[in-house]
């Protein structure tokens, strides 16, 4: 795909960070943006943010963990746009860092529901739509470094669904093409520096019923300046922090330029990491 102008964009987590710099960089580039999120209050001042411009914008209140919110989303685009030409699914949430026999099953059921179910639930919902429209599309699902290349140990339950994000991408890819679709699948790690996003706060969001013993509270999930310098420490540098709309833009350049990983740096982030995690694996060593 090689211009937007015109193409319909749908993008879950699109009311903050991420996903709304991907809806911005849609709309610069003449397309008609479908905002997805789980706040309705974030999601209403997206809307009227990114629409200053006189640009086709819309948001949908949205729970990904939900298929049938989803399927419902899915309605929605079609009957609206009558095509998506662009899937972002960009939701996601984290959990404190904690040690795994620490976790509870909320915890998982909860960042699995939103990080790996909300993919799945975006591609079973919209990528049939997609193929039968016999229009060029593209599916872009957001990983993370940690997990889709190394895991961070702090973050197990993050890291596994990131990972398993990264896998069914693969997957979906290679399906994709072998099926003779005009679809293809792109693994997107945001990347660049340190990402100022609400994924720092994003128990604002845990639902009730997911949330933890009341005996075994979680521990703080630090701010994104706690971060900084907590990796500042452990580097003995500071990362810089990497603006979302450059990172949008050159995501969409990714895309437009047939790229499966989309990655800023990405022999530099991909290729020490990959060879020596490759390395420790062979030898029979643990990567981390």
């Amino acid at each position: 795909m090689q211009e937007f102008s015109g193409k319909v964009a749908v993008i879950t987590g699109g009311a903050s960070g991420i996903g709304k710099a991907l809806a911005r960089a849609c709309l610069g580039e003449g397309a008609k943006v479908v905002i997805a999120d789980v706040e309705r209050p974030a999601l209403d001042a997206a809307v009227a943010e990114l629409g200053v411009g006189g640009g086709d914008v819309h948001g949908v209140v949205v729970d990904v963990r939900d298929f049938d919110s989803v399927a419902s989303l899915a309605d929605r685009v079609f009957e609206r746009h009558g095509a998506c030409h662009l899937l972002f699914n960009n939701a996601g949430v984290g959990v404190p860092d904690m040690n795994l026999w620490e976790t509870e099953p909320t915890d998982w059921q909860w960042v699995l529901g939103v990080n790996v179910q909300g993919v799945v639930h975006g591609i079973q919902a919209f990528v049939p739509r997609m193929i039968a429209s016999g229009e060029a599309g593209v599916v872009v699902n957001t990983s993370s470094s940690n997990g889709g290349i190394g895991p961070l140990p702090g973050q197990p339950v993050y890291a596994a669904s990131k990972a398993a994000v990264s896998t069914l991408t693969e997957c979906l890819a290679a399906q994709l093409r072998t099926a003779g679709t005009k679809l293809r699948a792109v693994l997107f790690y945001p990347s660049g520096g340190l990402l100022d996003t609400n994924i720092y706060t994003t128990a604002r969001n845990r639902p009730a019923d997911l949330a933890r013993n009341a005996e075994h509270p979680p521990g703080s999930q630090p701010s994104f300046e706690e971060m900084a310098e907590i990796l500042k420490e452990q580097m003995g540098f500071e990362l810089p922090v990497q603006d979302l709309d450059e990172l949008a833009a050159a995501t969409l350049e990714g895309i437009r330029g047939g790229e499966f990983v989309v990655m800023l740096h990405r022999e530099l982030m991909m290729e020490p990491a990959l060879t020596e995690r490759t390395k420790k694996l062979v030898s029979g060593a643990c990567p981390i």
